[in-house]
């Protein structure tokens, strides 16, 4: 995964501006899957300080134990007020083993306004030797004023080739990587989940096509901490029904009895739509939408559009 992560722009330009002395005081790194953030922005905070791999630098930042770089929040938690107070105290101290001091702030998307306007000043103007790497996986999260202090590096989605090598590195006894890979939309850990479920996601999907207990698997998504597979399963399955209804079995990625059946039971017109119903509900779960509801109003949207093809035929 660290070798995929070495190959973004991010991770280059970071490595560059370190090595040509021409860094800027405040980074912003937009990569969309947040399962990998963290470990991106611990790659890039190498890169920063020159780190080779294996040395005393580079393992301290695996760690979060280097002196001169502080990551935050704490793994799974929110950046607060309190700790953004933290920061703006700390920031007065001089690095403890070089010149440079850096702070990582890891999910910065999931920051309030009222947190990151708490540290634009000092992102503006911090103390010399003092720098900053933001994290985010959208860029509509962050406010404009943070946005237009920072350096951006914009991170895309994986190739699925790329997603396919490093699943068949991790997980080369698992099946379904292949699917698992093309569902995905470039976010490896949205490729892990797939693939840890042994292919549920896509039975799922295939049950919500169907109509069957729809109302109860809704619910189910809302809980999960898994937001994304789900729907990452259900536009594949949707892409494979597309297929074989233009008679293009040969680019289905999973070839299913039931995807089969659904095909038949779906026009074409309506599978189209469909698959742009489930890319507007993860845009709206992007912006802290209910899972579970979205699916809900996909389901509902679909039905709708069902009933008025049938009209005209």
């Amino acid at each position: 995964m660290k070798e995929l992560l070495h190959s973004t722009t991010a991770y280059r330009r970071i490595r560059e501006d370190a090595q040509g002395d021409s860094l800027s005081h405040t980074m912003l790194v937009l990569f969309p899957d947040e399962g990998y953030l963290r470990l991106l922005l611990k790659e890039c905070a190498k890169a920063f300080f020159g780190a080779e791999e294996g040395s005393r630098t580079a393992m301290l930042i695996d760690k979060e134990s280097f002196a001169d770089c502080m990551i935050l929040p704490p793994e799974g938690e929110k950046l607060t007020a309190e700790s953004a107070s933290s920061v703006v105290e700390e920031s007065l101290l001089r690095p403890v083993e070089g010149a440079r001091k850096l702070f990582v702030f890891d999910c910065f998307h999931l920051a309030a306004p009222l947190v990151q306007n708490k540290l634009l000043k000092l992102l503006e103007e911090p103390p010399d030797g003092v720098y900053f790497l933001l994290g985010a996986t959208a860029e509509h999260a962050v406010l404009p004023t943070v946005l237009s202090r920072a350096k951006k590096f914009s991170v895309p989605p994986f190739t699925e080739k790329q997603i396919e090598d490093v699943l068949g590195r991790g997980h080369a006894r698992e099946e379904g990587i292949r699917e698992a890979a093309a569902a995905s939309g470039g976010i490896v850990s949205v490729a892990e989940g797939l693939l840890a479920g042994g292919g549920e996601d896509f039975r799922l999907a295939e049950q919500f096509l169907a109509g069957e207990g729809v109302e109860t698997l809704c619910r189910a998504i809302g809980e999960r901490k898994e937001r994304r597979a789900f729907f990452a399963a259900l536009k594949l399955v949707l892409r494979d029904m597309l297929f074989l209804s233009a008679g293009q079995k040969q680019f289905c990625a999973r070839k299913t009895q039931e995807i089969t059946r659904l095909a038949e039971e779906y026009p074409a017109g309506v599978i189209l739509s469909a698959i742009g119903f489930v890319t507007e509900a993860e845009k709206e779960i992007g912006f802290n939408a209910n899972p579970g509801q979205a699916a809900f109003s996909v389901y509902l949207r679909m039905q709708k559009e069902k009933e008025r093809w049938q009209k005209l035929s």
